[in-house]
């Protein structure tokens, strides 16, 4: 995992062209038994939240926003201008496979967002699906990318780890299989969960991640000369000046 990736302005980004890069690369394995699709979840975030999920502080109006605003200040006389602040509408994608007879659910790949992992709205609403999503059959893969914010909550491992993926069957909980890894080692692969006696196909992150940066250009919007968002402590960072500097 390149741990600038994680930056508040790259990750919807990230996050969006994975989701649909694992989506077409699952498909092909899982026809004619189960179909992919990609699915959205919207709901309203506050304005103190916009500034870690990187939404834009500026924007570029015409002359004639800047006329109405005077025309206004003129109308009420002895009146102050000021800004309201409006919560935005947040959309978060995800994967869901069903089968292809029924249309069922079958599994729900998470791919976790800043704010899945911060207080607020996002957080709240994630888990109350994703209590919906444990409390049935219905298989949960949650991939967690970001090293920043609060991890989902589980019990049985007390440790840290900077990234995590959970692999929670559906037939086999409350026990569930967990991947955490650090950001100097690669991304762990696992089997996709699905129907008893259907094979299961391999899901390997970090080729596909690796493939995205290149078609997406990341190389040309990432700055390498500043530290990565969140920081990484200081044996990370070493470790990370060190690669930077080989691969130069």
């Amino acid at each position: 995992m390149d741990p600038w990736l994680e930056h508040p302005i790259i990750w919807p980004d990230v996050h969006n062209r994975l989701i649909v890069a694992l989506a077409e690369s699952l498909a092909p394995p899982l026809r004619p038994r189960y179909y992919v699709a990609i699915e959205e979840r919207t709901y309203l975030i506050e304005p103190g939240d916009l500034v870690f999920t990187g939404r834009a502080d500026v924007a570029v109006v015409g002359p004639g926003y800047a006329q109405a605003l005077q025309y206004a200040a003129k109308a009420e006389a002895g009146g102050l201008e000021v800004l309201v602040e409006m919560p935005d509408l947040m959309r978060e994608t995800y994967l869901e496979i069903r089968a292809s007879a029924t249309g069922n659910v079958v599994t729900m790949l998470e791919l976790l967002s800043p704010t899945n992992k911060r207080p607020g709205e996002g957080r709240k609403q994630y888990l109350r699906k994703r209590d919906a999503v444990v409390s049935s059959l219905t298989h949960l893969v949650e991939v967690d990318l970001l090293r920043a914010g609060e991890p989902m909550p589980m019990s049985g491992w007390n440790d840290r780890s900077d990234y995590r993926i959970l692999i929670s069957r559906g037939n086999k909980r409350p026990r569930s299989l967990l991947l955490p890894f650090s950001v100097r080692q690669p991304i762990p692969t696992f089997h996709l969960p699905l129907l008893p006696n259907d094979t299961e196909p391999l899901v390997d992150l970090g080729p596909l991640l690796h493939a995205l940066y290149d078609r997406s250009g990341y190389d040309l919007r990432l700055d390498y000369k500043r530290p990565p968002e969140p920081p990484l402590d200081e044996a990370d960072a070493a470790w990370a000046e060190e690669l930077l500097r080989t691969a130069a």
